[in-house]
C-alpha cells in the first residue's frame, strides 16, 4: 500500500525576532500604579475590588454594609438583574447623547451623586475630590449634613459644579436652621431633606467592628493597619475627622443618632423648611405611593424613591420595583428619582426607561473614592457614562430622551 505524504502550500518556518517582539506582553512594572490599576477596572465591581484591598476592613464595610441581614439591599441589587430589555432595531444610533434636564437645568447624564456621611474616612481628598469630579462630569453632588467638609469649602473646591445639599431635620431647629443658611450663602440652591431616619438603623458590620467616629485602632485594627499602610498613613497625616455641619458631635455612633435624627418630624415640618429654603426642594426616602401623593400634594419639586441603600429597615421596599407605581400616581406634578442599587449606567438606563428623571448613586463613587481618591471618582463617573452610551446604542435608542417602558420590563 502507498503512503501519501501530506502537503502544504504553506511550510513552517522559524519566526523573526521583531515578528516575535510584536506578541510578546509588555515588560511588567515591579509595583502597578494607582493609574495603571484604576484604567484596567473594566467595571464598579473591578473597582470595588480595589477599594476593598486598600481601605481597612472597618472603613469598608461602613460603605459596602448595610441593616441587619442586609435583604434590602441585595434585592435592590437583585432587582436590576431581573431587568429585561427589549431593543428596537434598524435605528440610526450615531449619535446617543446622554444629557438630560434636572429640575430646569441641563445635565451631562441623569445621574446625581448622592449624600454621604463621614466621606473623609475613605480617603483624605473626601467631599471635596468627589465635588470636583462631579463638576468635571457635568453632574450634581450632594453634600451631607453628616458631611466631613463645610458647604463653603465644597463651593470653593468646585466653582463650577452643581453643588446640592442634604439635610436632616435635627432636634434643635435653630441648628437646622443655621444649617440652611451656610447652604445657601454657598451658592447650593437644592436642596434634599432625608425623611427615613427617624432612628437609625441597625448596621451589624459597624456593631461587630466597633465603629467609631474617627475610626480607632483596636488589636484588630493595628493588624489592618499593618496590611493597609496607604490608608492609615493618608489618614494619620489629614486633618483630624470632624463633622464640619453638627459641631461638637460625639464620636459614637449611638451619641451621633441621639443628635442627628428627629423622630417627631411630620409633613409639617416640609412647610417650614419650604418657607427657611428659597431653592428646589426634593424629599429622600419615599417608599409608599400614597406618602409620594401627599409629597406632590404638598408641591415639593422631586421625590426620591429610596430605601436608603438598605442601611436603615431591613426588608424595606424595593426601590426599582417601586418605581413606575410613584411615577404613575404623581404623574408630572414632581420630579421623580431612583435611589438605591445602581451598579451601572445600564443600570440607570434602565431606571430612566421606567420613569425616574435620573439615578442617585451613592456606594459606587465611594468604591471608586477609596480606590483612588479623586481619580477613582473620575473613573466611576467614566464607566457609568461609557456604560450608559454603550446601552442606548445597543436598545436602539438614539438618546436619553428616547428611552420609555416599551424598552424594558422586570422578568
Amino acid at each position: 500500500m502507498k503512503v501519501i505524504e501530506p502537503t502544504s502550500d504553506d511550510p513552517r518556518r522559524l519566526p523573526r525576532w521583531r515578528e516575535l517582539r510584536a506578541v510578546l506582553p509588555a515588560r511588567p512594572r515591579l509595583v502597578p500604579s494607582r493609574e495603571r490599576r484604576l484604567a484596567a477596572a473594566a467595571d464598579l465591581a473591578d473597582i470595588r475590588r480595589l477599594a476593598r484591598r486598600r481601605a481597612p476592613r472597618v472603613v469598608f464595610d461602613y460603605v459596602d454594609g448595610a441593616a441587619e441581614s442586609e435583604l434590602s439591599l441585595a434585592r435592590s441589587v437583585e432587582a436590576f438583574a431581573r431587568v429585561e430589555f427589549r431593543p428596537r432595531v434598524l435605528r440610526d444610533v450615531a449619535e446617543a447623547p446622554t444629557e438630560t434636564e434636572i429640575l430646569g437645568r441641563r445635565v451631562a447624564m441623569p445621574v446625581v451623586l448622592a449624600p454621604t456621611g463621614f466621606t473623609r474616612m475613605m480617603h483624605r481628598e473626601g467631599e471635596r475630590a468627589v465635588a470636583r469630579a462631579a463638576a468635571r462630569a457635568g453632574v450634581p453632588y450632594t453634600l451631607s449634613t453628616m458631611g466631613t467638609t463645610t458647604a463653603r469649602d465644597v463651593a470653593a473646591a468646585a466653582p463650577g459644579g452643581w453643588n446640592w445639599f442634604q439635610l436632616y431635620v435635627v432636634r434643635d431647629r435653630g441648628r437646622s436652621r443655621e444649617t440652611l443658611d451656610q447652604a445657601r450663602d454657598a451658592g447650593m440652591d437644592v436642596l434634599v431633606v432625608t425623611v427615613d431616619v427617624p432612628v437609625a438603623g441597625a448596621r451589624l458590620r459597624d456593631v461587630r467592628h466597633g465603629m467609631t467616629m474617627p475610626p480607632s485602632l483596636h488589636w484588630r485594627g493595628v493588624l489592618q493597619a499593618a496590611l493597609r499602610p496607604a490608608w492609615w498613613f493618608d489618614f494619620l497625616t489629614s486633618e483630624p475627622l470632624t463633622f464640619a455641619t453638627v459641631e461638637g458631635a460625639p464620636d459614637d455612633l449611638a451619641g451621633i443618632t441621639d443628635l442627628m435624627f428627629d423622630p417627631t418630624v411630620t409633613l409639617r415640618d416640609l412647610e417650614w423648611i419650604r418657607s427657611a429654603w428659597p431653592g428646589s426642594l426634593l424629599v429622600k426616602g419615599v417608599q409608599r405611593v400614597d406618602d409620594a401623593k401627599d409629597l406632590a400634594a404638598a408641591g415639593v419639586d422631586g421625590l426620591v424613591v429610596s430605601n436608603h441603600g438598605g442601611r436603615q429597615l431591613d426588608r424595606a421596599a424595593t426601590p426599582l420595583e417601586l418605581l413606575p407605581g410613584i411615577v404613575a400616581a404623581v404623574g408630572d406634578r414632581t420630579e421623580v428619582f431612583l435611589d438605591g442599587g445602581v451598579r451601572s449606567g445600564a443600570d440607570v438606563a434602565a431606571a430612566v426607561a421606567l420613569g425616574a428623571r435620573a439615578c442617585f448613586v451613592g456606594r459606587a463613587y465611594l468604591y471608586g473614592l477609596m480606590a483612588g481618591g479623586e481619580a477613582g471618582v473620575d473613573r466611576v463617573l467614566r464607566l457609568l457614562r461609557a456604560e450608559l452610551v454603550r446601552t442606548l446604542r445597543l436598545l436602539g435608542a438614539g438618546g436619553v430622551a428616547a428611552l420609555d417602558s416599551d424598552l424594558v420590563r422586570l422578568r
